[in-house]
């Protein structure tokens, strides 16, 4: 049984450090639920002083908990397959910990193929929207209606029977991409194929009234990567320095993401639908560095002449706005 759920969920186009925050909070669960996505996830965090990223597979494998694969997301079995022997490499324990719920869709090397011909979107080109598509035209493959009986690397399972039987489970619900992104708030078509929000947890079968907290990522600017033109001025040389000093690079793609000033009406927005109570925001100490100090409100970009002051004048707005009381700057990139 369910005694409560506690759902990470991004607040802005993805690479938030939802990893990261799932790494540093996932000891005091007793499973974790990954609720959206697929192979298109990249989550990298640094685990006894080793970089590990991870797609599929949820954290909680990393302190040997039990990880699931829950029906919202679609799965890429060959690729998951090698992820966890990746993970085995690093000295990960990975027997008996890692399960997809039967009703999870597959993807197969055709939806890989016509992925790649993606020209307007700029998707990771793993095959996700046309195994959504699939799913959705009632056309899809379900892991459980194949005999993988072969596969000794994970276990399929019933998600239901998992949270409503045996004894009281504490669970942490691992999100991938974000509000921005997400297939019905997002900025469509510039979206991803499945919901970001924590409704998804809610659609993985965790009841509403379980959820405990919600806890919101975000960064103190914004990245993005895709095809959208219009998330990036090109040629912002402080931008193009934030970019560089940030690491910014796709865990997934390997491309360059695209930079901008925090939208303050955006997060308040995603902070209001998702109900969040925690709210992290990560890569502070980049600006700190950068040594420029900007954010948008109301269209009108604001500037503080030192991050403090940045701090405090969006901590007030956040709490007007959405009446978060539980904000947490995280000034290192490996921790929180």
């Amino acid at each position: 049984m369910i005694k409560h759920a506690d759902v990470i969920v991004d607040l802005q186009a993805g690479d938030t450090g939802k990893g990261k925050v799932a790494h540093a909070i996932v000891k005091e669960n007793d499973m974790v639920l990954r609720y959206n996505g697929g192979a298109n996830a990249g989550h990298t965090v640094y685990h006894e002083g080793k970089k590990i990223v991870t797609h599929q597979v949820p954290i909680g494998v990393l302190f040997g908990i039990p990880s699931y694969i829950g029906l919202g997301c679609v799965v890429n079995i060959q690729k998951l397959v090698e992820e966890i022997h990746e993970l085995q490499a690093n000295g990960i324990v990975t027997d008996g910990l890692i399960f997809v719920d039967k009703r999870v869709h597959v993807v197969f090397d055709y939806h890989i193929e016509e992925d790649t011909r993606d020209s307007k979107i700029g998707t990771t080109r793993q095959g996700i929207g046309p195994a959504y598509r699939d799913k959705y035209s009632r056309q899809g493959t379900r892991i459980g209606d194949l005999d993988i009986s072969s596969i000794t690397e994970f276990e399929v399972c019933n998600i239901y029977e998992v949270l409503f039987s045996g004894k009281e489970k504490k669970v942490l619900c691992e999100g991938a991409q974000g509000f921005q992104i997400d297939i019905d708030w997002g900025d469509y078509p510039y979206v991803t194929s499945s919901h970001c929000t924590v409704g998804s947890a809610i659609l993985n079968g965790i009841p509403p009234q379980k959820i405990q907290k919600v806890i919101g990522t975000m960064k103190a600017y914004e990245t993005y990567s895709g095809f959208k033109t219009t998330f990036q001025d090109e040629n912002d040389p402080i931008l193009q320095k934030i970019q560089e000093v940030g690491g910014e690079i796709g865990a997934t793609t390997g491309r360059k993401r695209k930079v901008r000033w925090l939208d303050l009406d955006g997060v308040i927005k995603a902070i209001n639908i998702n109900g969040v109570t925690d709210l992290i925001i990560n890569k502070a100490d980049i600006l700190k560095e950068v040594g420029v100090f900007r954010y948008v409100y109301k269209n009108e970009v604001c500037e503080c002449f030192k991050l403090n002051h940045m701090i405090e004048e969006i901590d007030n707005i956040l709490y007007v706005n959405t009446k978060v009381k539980n904000i947490i700057w995280s000034m290192t990139p490996n921790g929180i």
